[in-house]
C-alpha cells in the first residue's frame, strides 16, 4: 500500500537517496519513515515524545524511540546516519542550537522544515492587532507550542553560524512550490544542509 504524504514530507522523501539510513526527529505518526522504508528501502529510527504518535509509529511498523530530542542525541552517535530529519518541529524546541548541532554530529546530511514567519499574512495580521493563526501555525497565542518563530533569511543565517552549508532549499505555500519572493509568499521553508569542509 502506497502512503500519501503531506507535500512537505513528499519533497523531503524525494531528497533522501534509496537505501539511506535515516533518523527522523519528532517523527509524529511515522508517515515519512514508513514511506521511506516501503518505497526507497531506507532503514532508520523515529524519535517521538507523544504517546499516541509513538503508538501510530509502531502500528505502521516504524522503529520508534520515545524520547525528548532535547535530552540529547548521544545515544545515536555510534550509528551515524546518512540523513537526519526535523520536520515542522524546530520552532517548538527550547534548545534549538543544541538540537541543530547534535543533528550535524549524528548525520551526514540534515533536513529541516519549518513554518515561515516572514509570510506576508503574519505581519498583516499583527498590523490588524491580532497574532497570526494559519494552517502551519494553527494555535492561538495562549496555547501555542511555538517558541522560536523564524523567517527564511534568519534560518539561513543560523545555518551559516554553525558552518553548515545549504545543499538544497525549497519553499511551499499550501503545498505548492513557491519560486518568486519566497520570503513573503512561502508558508514553509525546507532546507537540506551538511557540515562545511574546513
Amino acid at each position: 500500500m502506497t502512503l500519501t504524504l503531506r507535500p512537505d514530507l513528499a519533497l523531503i522523501a524525494d531528497w533522501i537517496p534509496h537505501g539511506s539510513t535515516v533518523l527522523d526527529l519528532g517523527c509524529g505518526d511515522g508517515a515519512l519513515l514508513a514511506h521511506l522504508q516501503q518505497e526507497k528501502g531506507c532503514l532508520g529510527y523515529g524519535v517521538e515524545i507523544d504517546d499516541a504518535s509513538v503508538l501510530a509509529c509502531a502500528q505502521r511498523g516504524v522503529n520508534v524511540i520515545q524520547r525528548d530530542i532535547e535530552a540529547g542525541l548521544g545515544m545515536f552517535r555510534a550509528s551515524r546516519f546518512d540523513v537526519v530529519v526535523l520536520s515542522m518541529a524546530i520552532q517548538v524546541t527550547h534548545q534549538t542550537e543544541k538540537v541543530l548541532r547534535e543533528m550535524s554530529e549524528v548525520g551526514a546530511d540534515g533536513i529541516v522544515s519549518f513554518p515561515n514567519f516572514g509570510h506576508w499574512f503574519h505581519p498583516w495580521s499583527i498590523l490588524r492587532g491580532r497574532m497570526p493563526v494559519s494552517r502551519e501555525m494553527p494555535y492561538e497565542w495562549y496555547n501555542t507550542p511555538n517558541l522560536h518563530l523564524v523567517t527564511l533569511l534568519d534560518f539561513e543565517d543560523f545555518l551559516a553560524k554553525f558552518g553548515l552549508q545549504i545543499t538544497a532549499r525549497a519553499f511551499l505555500a499550501n503545498g505548492l512550490p513557491v519560486t518568486w519572493l519566497p520570503g513573503l509568499r512561502a508558508t514553509q521553508g525546507i532546507y537540506r544542509y551538511r557540515r562545511g569542509v574546513g
